[in-house]
């Protein structure tokens, strides 16, 4: 019997197990299909909500540890492991934002870098994007961004090298063991799992399992398609948003570009319409873009929740069954924070926050 019996290998679930094990416990994660393949390997990778200050001050608690937390991290995998998670911190420039003054009071409240700035700043610091003729920009310069492919990779790697971790891939949970009205093990494909603690953090399939045990849970999948260009190194070096769409820059000139919201139950086909709109986005922040073909699209399934609000913690009336998903378009943001919040409880440790805002029950803003 493990200590931990992690469901589900994106990077919450991988985080977790990293943080467990760093604490001397024994951890097995049972994942679907590889680990870090699914959201955790779709989205781009931003280091901070899109719009961080339309969020509840939970989110905005959580996102402001993470974004602390991602150099650390990054640096101390690539010395684990030698995959550079490419934690870039070269700031994020929003263009036409209609509610700025929401936003500088936001960022003031928090101590928060965050100003308006002319369109010659804009000019100066990315001559590609495109700026509406005078109109300014709001730039945050803390911004940073991870190349989540490779974080996973590195993420998954560190976990194979530790003795008391076990990675079990390729394995499906069908459903739980129960004692006397208590989940105490998994039913996967290949047999059953019993643990001290199981945690599930299966993303957008989180609801599906626990309705096997009758727990409704607001948690549906999101589809997000996104595209990406081949483009000359230094095209641009920044994030750069407009109307919520976004570029993010990589290390090699690959630029993302993302991302749609549809409501499209699991299925995750790509189509033209949404290549085409992404397109049409890509070339209004970066015209360049115009010059270049399209060299990847796909997409890839959110797990949404009320307001954007994770689930965090112990479920009602189950002594073992823990719970860390509903992190909509935020799984990368706020992993760091949530897995730490929730190893704190796992572990009796006091809390890296107020916990009582995500816990399982607990009211939650409308959508």
């Amino acid at each position: 019997m493990s200590d931990f019996l992690i469901i589900g290998g994106g990077v919450i679930g991988m985080m977790t197990a990293l943080q467990l094990a760093d604490a001397g416990q024994r951890v097995r994660i049972l994942e679907r299909g590889a680990c870090g393949r699914e959201a955790s390997w779709a989205g781009g990778g931003i280091v901070s909500p899109l719009y961080p200050w339309r969020y509840p001050t939970s989110i905005s608690e959580l996102s402001r540890w993470s974004e602390g937390a991602y150099p650390t991290l990054a640096l101390r995998l690539l010395e684990e492991t030698g995959i550079d998670p490419e934690y870039r911190q070269k700031g994020l420039l929003y263009l036409s934002v209609e509610d700025d003054d929401a936003a500088l009071a936001w960022a003031r409240r928090l101590g928060k870098p965050l100003e308006r700035v002319s369109s010659a700043f804009v000019r100066e610091k990315e001559p590609r994007a495109g700026v509406d003729g005078e109109q300014g920009a709001l730039w945050m310069p803390t911004l940073g961004s991870v190349r989540n492919p490779r974080l996973g990779q590195a993420l998954r790697a560190r976990l194979a090298a530790m003795p008391g971790v076990t990675l079990s891939e390729h394995q499906d949970v069908k459903g739980f063991v129960e004692r006397d009205g208590q989940v105490i093990g998994v039913k996967t494909s290949q047999g059953e799992y019993q643990a001290e603690r199981i945690v599930l953090c299966a993303g957008a399939w989180t609801a599906t399992l626990l309705a096997t045990l009758g727990i409704p849970l607001p948690i549906r999948p999101v589809k997000g398609q996104m595209i990406a260009y081949q483009a000359p190194k230094g095209l641009i070096e920044r994030v750069v948003l407009k109307s919520g769409r976004y570029v993010i820059p990589r290390g090699d000139g690959l630029l993302l570009v993302g991302s749609t919201l549809e409501e499209a139950g699991f299925d995750k086909a790509t189509d033209e319409h949404a290549r085409a709109s992404l397109e049409q986005s890509a070339e209004e922040i970066v015209p360049a873009l115009a010059s270049y073909p399209v060299a990847h699209h796909w997409a890839g399934l959110r797990p949404g929740s009320p307001g954007g609000v994770p689930f965090i913690g112990a479920l009602p009336n189950q002594q073992r069954l823990y719970i860390n998903a509903g992190h909509y378009r935020n799984g990368l943001v706020l992993a760091p924070a949530s897995t730490h919040l929730l190893v704190d409880t796992l572990l009796d440790r006091p809390p890296l926050i107020d916990p009582a805002p995500f816990a399982p029950g607990a009211e939650r803003p409308a959508v």
